[in-house]
């Protein structure tokens, strides 16, 4: 079993976990942060207990990142049962409504995802960890309590139909951030002239990684208890990683000292203004900059290596 430090290890990166159902976020990010002996862990974007798959967790300085990972595009693999409906839209809360289901085919299904992809509005559900007055609707929603929620723009890249049964549907979902899959999926029972609800939702991918890279916590408690740190610490992606479409800045040492001590510095670039990830000339990650049309770039969240 890996040592543990009084503290808390100073250790920076990201695991990507493959989330088991049944469980919160918050309850595998304290696990997580428990097996690395973590100082400071956070997730990037809540799955619901029933939802499985893509959870990247940020240790360390990588907790700097959890923002604007938060803020990429996702992938949803989801399960629609029809003909009933469920006060959260998914299969663990209580069923409101049982509705008769109209015949349709594969080819009706398509006719109607397509209705929903580009930029839509949609309604968060009360089942939600969005707040009203300080608490969080779901806790609103236990009590019975029915919120007037505003309408929030969003955008869906893709919808492709899986699987296509008299009483259900499977689809890939493509999406941006803020997009409730279980709303998404009511709708769409809407449109097909019935009701219904999630049994089944997976991540499948966030913000450039995916299941390929993820890890269960079974499987990083078996290395925490056969090879303690190195087996783990092994496991974590590099957090200059995260975002592979900013464009990366190398600084010279004058500029790396200067973005150190918070000031902006003037870089020669082909890019236009954008968000960008820093490096020294050693090729070490110092942290998130924002560089303006002039070439002028300011820092947005260092590392502790690039101030010490």
């Amino acid at each position: 079993m890996a040592r543990r430090h009084k503290k808390g290890r100073d250790i920076t990166g990201i695991v990507i976990i493959d989330k088991p159902t049944g469980h919160s976020s918050n309850h595998i990010l304290q696990r997580v942060k428990r097996l690395f002996d973590a100082k400071k862990a956070g997730h990037t974007g809540s799955l619901d207990p029933l939802a499985t798959g893509v959870l990247p967790v940020c240790l360390g300085d990588a907790t700097k990142l959890s923002s604007y990972l938060l803020d990429a595009d996702k992938q949803y693999l989801v399960t629609c049962q029809l003909g009933i409906v469920t006060d959260s839209g998914d299969s663990d809360g209580n069923v409101i409504n049982e509705m008769p289901i109209p015949e349709f085919n594969e080819a009706t299904l398509s006719q109607v995802t397509q209705q929903f992809l580009g930029e839509i509005e949609q309604v968060p559900p009360m089942f939600s960890a969005l707040k009203h007055q300080g608490q969080p609707l779901y806790k609103l929603a236990r009590q019975g309590i029915d919120v007037e929620r505003k309408a929030r723009r969003i955008y869906i890249y893709a919808i492709d139909i899986i699987d296509c049964q008299s009483d259900s549907f499977t689809l890939s979902v493509r999406c941006s951030k803020g997009t409730y899959i279980r709303t998404l999926v009511e709708d769409i029972s809407h449109a097909l002239g019935t009701g219904g609800h999630v049994i089944m939702l997976r991540r499948t991918a966030v913000a450039g990684y995916d299941l390929s890279q993820a890890i269960t916590v079974e499987t990083l408690q078996e290395m925490a208890d056969k090879d303690g740190f190195v087996t783990l610490d092994a496991s974590l992606q590099q957090a200059e990683n995260a975002l592979p479409d900013w464009p990366a800045i190398v600084l010279d040492e004058e500029g790396t000292k200067s973005i150190g001590f918070g000031q902006s510095v003037t870089v020669q670039t082909p890019f236009k203004s954008a968000n960008v990830r820093l490096f020294n000339m050693n090729n070490q990650f110092l942290g998130l900059g924002e560089m303006s049309a002039e070439g002028v770039v300011a820092p947005k969240r260092l590392f502790a290596n690039a101030v010490s």
